[in-house]
């Protein structure tokens, strides 16, 4: 049997949402222009060009806008998680719910103990009519 040229293999990770996935695509290209700027900045500082000022100066922009740009990416993974919800065992709606079972126990098992007390102090007694 010949061997295969392509094996198909399962993704380890789940693939990123969408918003978040373009956020980083966007800022992946920001980074690489910013740095291919610093470059250009750096040869024309060495070459003593005129233009080695402006460069720095966008280069100095360019930093700002990349740093906004990352900042960006996680800002949109955490909005993404927050209304889309996030995996988690147990999930947070589980969590919840089993909240709500206990204080709903709890506050059942203090009414039947209120019930009981009220019952055993008026069993011995004769009305006070």
């Amino acid at each position: 049997m010949p061997r295969q040229l392509w094996v198909e293999e399962p993704a380890t990770r789940r693939r990123m949402p969408d918003p978040v996935r373009t956020a980083a695509v966007r800022a992946v290209i920001i980074m690489s222009l910013t740095i291919i700027q610093a470059v250009v900045a750096f040869l024309c500082t060495l070459a003593g060009s005129w233009l080695a000022f402006p460069m720095v100066l966008g280069g100095v922009a360019g930093t700002v806008v990349a740093t906004w740009s990352v900042l960006d990416v996680w800002v949109t993974r955490q909005v993404w998680n927050q209304r889309h919800g996030v995996v988690s065992v147990p999930s947070s709606t589980a969590r919840r719910m089993r909240r709500e079972r206990r204080v709903a126990r709890r506050a059942a098992r203090s009414r039947a103990r209120g019930e009981s007390r009220i019952r055993r102090r008026s069993e011995g007694r004769l009305s006070r009519a």
